[in-house]
């Protein structure tokens, strides 16, 4: 007997019609996945009823690891194969994470300035292989929840996310199956949970403290647009901070720096993380350690000691949610609702201080754990088209400026900051010396005007330019964000149509708070790099005219009268003078300009002798 399926208009496609999507929260401390049901999101549970994942993956050997709760539970027996928090590393390299975090039990492998590697009993593994390790567990849950196959997966990512790390979420992804069919930040996801349970309208702020990063996003929700305003935040600073300064209050407490061990400073992490949970509803929490030696120690750690603590850090989100209410062009009042996602935003002392900063309860009614899984859930189940009619859009914006190095080391900006999301625009450059075939792309990141003020992000050359004049190519460089968040460019020289291109995939991430010192110089740093640039470009100037001028007194100084020959000459010595021994950006302006007004008669016999030379041996009538 053929079963009929029921459901409610709009809620789920035909059987036949239906596709398996999930959401995946890949979490610094904890992951999960959420899917569509019956029109409804929720996380799906293993076969214990467990909803939440740690992210802790240990390894035994080639052939045996252990994902999970069951992971984490043997971390204190086996420190250097059990892997934490590795979200920290993606994208980052392995001089990065040694400086960063010097305590940690693992054993990095490989070049410093490579991507970090960590040698365990199951041989080398990076950063991805162990995030794979993870999202292949939460696949393999949902498809047995499921019963069925996924067609694809939406992975949330922090905001801050830059493109190396987001590549190597997708390729964690790919590597563990998947098919993703977007990277989601993570307040959006939260904003997406939030809006279509509760219609919001207005401009919300999301703040998003998790385990390993701090996100804060200001979205603008109208009729099912989700516009991202402006976004900040931290790649490196979360709950684990929290513990570590009570672990660095408890070595502090019992001199314990000359006898740490991986283990015992696996034991103080886990003790510290467990005290601070306690601290969310209790006065106190009591530190119980074994020493390695088998002596027992015991401390109290109270409310007042951990706030005091803490402080400096939930000081730093602030500050975070300040400058993108200042990128946003608002203030707090005209924040509508304070979304709160992340498991680390359950201490009492960030809830107080964000409530106080945008002056308004915030928002808690979604468990703040889950939130961003449910929300990348009802995402996915619309791009795998189960909800053809669904008006949900998303519009994500870049978090730095992306720009191309030009002559004098400047950066011309093609797409800046807080740029929604795809988007492509396109800009013409032309080349600088006569005869030029070539020409180098460099792509930079960053806010300030100078090249070595950014971050680099890659090269590559254009070649095979027809040789013409300074000036007179056309190469039209197009840069495109898709909706990922990843950068292709393309440079094109118009007149043939020969063309490069490169999908930037840096060597390694951003440093920790590199981002927010970027923005931060830039802002301090303004009327300086302001006034440096308009230099550089009277140089730059300088240089052009210079060479274009002394290859013509090469090729035609015949012209002039010795007299107005030697005037030309000094007046180009003058501003080569200028030019290379700390000449204003007045009076290189002001020497340009007379050098140019000199060379005009210059011009002009220049020119006549061309015509003459193009018009001789013929008649009037032929021409």
């Amino acid at each position: 007997m053929a079963l009929l399926q029921i459901s409610e208009p709009g809620q789920s496609t035909a059987p036949h019609q239906h596709k398996w999507a999930v959401g995946i929260d890949l979490g610094t401390t904890n992951s999960l996945v959420a899917a569509v049901r019956s029109g409804e999101c929720t996380t799906l549970p293993d076969e214990n009823g467990h909803v939440i994942l740690p992210s802790v993956v240990r390894y035994q050997n080639t052939d045996e690891k252990q994902v999970g709760a069951v992971a984490l539970a043997n971390a204190e027996l086996d420190p250097t194969n059990t892997l934490i928090s590795i979200k920290r590393f993606m994208g980052r390299a392995a001089s990065d994470v040694k400086s960063s975090y010097a305590d940690l039990p693992y054993q990095f492998v490989g070049d410093d300035d490579g991507l970090v590697a960590i040698d365990t009993a199951a041989g080398v593994k990076s950063p991805v292989e162990v995030s794979a390790d993870i999202l292949s567990t939460l696949k393999n849950r949902a498809e047995k929840t499921l019963g069925d196959e996924l067609s694809g997966a939406v992975i949330t990512v922090p905001a801050y996310f830059d493109d190396a790390q987001r590549q190597c979420t997708k390729d964690a992804a790919a590597l563990a199956g998947l098919n993703v069919l977007r990277l989601l930040n993570e307040p959006t996801a939260a904003a997406i949970a939030y809006g279509l349970d509760s219609q919001q309208q207005g401009v919300i702020a999301v703040y998003d403290l998790g385990g390993g990063t701090f996100d804060i996003s200001i979205l603008k929700l109208t009729k099912g647009v989700f516009e991202v305003l402006a976004t900040g935040g931290d790649s490196a600073l979360g709950g684990d901070d929290f513990d570590e300064v009570i672990v660095s209050w408890l070595r502090e407490q019992w001199d314990l720096d000359s006898i740490i061990s991986p283990r015992l400073s696996r034991s103080l992490k886990e003790n510290a993380k467990k005290a601070k949970q306690t601290l969310t509803d209790q006065s106190t929490a009591t530190v119980n350690i074994t020493l390695d030696n088998g002596t027992e120690l015991s401390a109290e750690l109270s409310k007042a000691t951990f706030e005091s603590l803490c402080t400096g850090l939930i000081n730093k989100t602030l500050i975070a949610c300040r400058r993108s209410l200042k990128d946003a062009d608002i203030t707090t009042d005209d924040i509508s609702e304070v979304v709160m996602v992340g498991g680390s935003t359950r201490v009492p002392l960030v809830r107080q201080k964000v409530e106080s900063f945008f002056k308004r309860p915030p928002l808690t009614s979604i468990n703040p754990d889950l939130v961003v899984a449910i929300g990348a859930g009802i995402q996915a189940d619309i791009l795998v088209g189960n909800k053809p009619d669904s008006d949900l859009v998303l519009l994500d914006v870049i978090p730095l400026s992306l720009g191309i190095e030009t002559m004098g080391g400047l950066v011309e900006k093609i797409i800046n900051r807080n740029t929604t999301i795809p988007v492509a625009k396109a800009q013409e450059f032309t080349t600088f010396k006569d005869g030029q075939t070539a020409m180098a792309v460099h792509i930079v990141q960053g806010e300030r005007e100078l090249v070595s003020d950014c971050r680099s992000l890659a090269k590559f050359e254009l070649r095979g330019i027809p040789a013409m004049a300074a000036g007179a190519a056309h190469i039209r460089v197009t840069y495109q964000v898709d909706a990922d968040g990843l950068l292709s460019v393309t440079a094109m020289e118009k007149s043939t149509g020969i063309q490069s291109s490169i999908q930037v995939k840096p060597s390694y991430g951003l440093s920790d708070g590199q981002i927010a010192d970027m923005l931060k110089a830039s802002m301090v740093n303004a009327k300086d790099d302001i006034r440096l640039r308009m230099l550089v470009e009277q140089q730059v100037e300088a240089d052009r005219l210079h060479e274009s001028l002394i290859a013509a007194i090469d090729a035609d100084g015949d012209l002039l009268a010795e007299a107005e020959l030697n005037t030309l000459s000094d007046a180009l010595a003058k501003l080569l003078d200028l030019r290379h021994h700390q000449g204003t950006e007045e009076q290189l302006k002001a020497q340009i300009k007379h050098v140019d007004d000199l060379s005009q008669n210059f011009a002009a016999l220049r020119m006549d002798k061309s015509v003459n030379a193009a018009l001789s041996g013929q008649k009037v009538d032929e021409v």
